[in-house]
């Protein structure tokens, strides 16, 4: 595949473009993200051009057919690269609600209560929970570390600022249990990491998007949070959404204990004046 994207060498060869071939260009550089969806008869007729321009066009930019050239467009945003399209700086409100849902409905879909069950028995019967995500899983793995601590104890979150795995992880026990998040552009170290969670002697759990379901096997759990949105950037309301009904769960498992340790957490916040229970103050 060439190494620069398709928005790229149409702008260093628009000026070389024939009229029609420039109607061709200005709709895929203005809706970059919509080119993996359409074949060849539907991008020449809502251009109005031939389909002998587009196969002409995409073969001027180094490709051997327009199908070469909607592949890699499947590819980049596949593998999370942020592709935005020119509508006036805003997305639709119903597009975008439209996209949410959507995501939603396909993790629920795929959801087993018999598998959520077993990994509540196992979130409650672990004798330490560890918590793995890198960039974009970074902030979703903490959000589940933050509910969990507040039912269970023995939640760490890694890796910890400017830390290292290896000595976190070589003491990993039968009776642990690992999470780990691995949603698309994730680190060139993550297969690796991945191996060695799987040939460890602790349970683990995989969440991601659909480019970590050929891992699924490999983990004792697998649940796939869908992060399509209907611009450049990812969504992750889907595995908010699977925090919460995990979380949830558990609590509900061990209600009473649970209780008990949130009392203990909401007193140790007004023994430090950590938290402000009144609504801000406006002059």
């Amino acid at each position: 595949m060439p190494d620069a994207t398709i928005d790229q060498k149409l702008q260093e060869q628009y000026d070389q473009l024939t009229p029609s071939e420039r109607l061709l260009a200005d709709f895929i550089l203005a809706h970059p993200q919509d080119l993996a969806l359409f074949n060849t008869a539907e991008l020449a007729r809502m251009c109005h051009v031939s389909k002998a321009t587009v196969s002409r066009l995409f073969k001027r930019l180094g490709f051997s057919s327009f199908r070469e050239g909607r592949t890699l467009a499947r590819q980049l945003r596949h593998q999370g690269v942020p592709v935005a399209d020119d509508q006036g700086g805003s997305v639709a409100f119903d597009e975008h609600l439209r996209q949410e849902e959507q995501n939603l409905h396909r993790m629920f879909q795929s959801l087993d209560q018999e598998q959520v069950g077993s990994l509540v028995d196992a979130l409650e019967s672990a004798r330490r929970v560890r918590v793995i995500g890198f960039r974009n899983s970074y902030p979703v793995a903490l959000h589940l570390r933050q509910q969990l601590i507040q039912v269970r104890s023995n939640i760490q979150l890694l890796p910890l600022p400017g830390q290292t795995l290896g000595e976190e992880l070589a003491d990993l026990a039968a009776d642990d249990l690992v999470i780990l998040f691995g949603f698309r552009r994730r680190p060139k170290g993550f297969d690796l990491l991945l191996s060695d969670l799987c040939e460890g002697p602790a349970s683990l759990v995989l969440i991601g998007d659909e480019s970590l379901a050929p891992a699924a096997s490999k983990a004792d759990w697998w649940f796939e949070a869908p992060v399509d949105s209907r611009s450049a950037f990812d969504s992750y309301a889907s595995a908010m959404c699977l925090i919460t009904l995990l979380v949830n769960s558990l609590l509900h498992r061990s209600l009473e204990t649970g209780r008990e340790r949130i009392a203990r957490i909401s007193h140790k916040y007004a023994d430090l004046n950590e938290l402000s229970l009144s609504s801000p103050k406006m002059d």
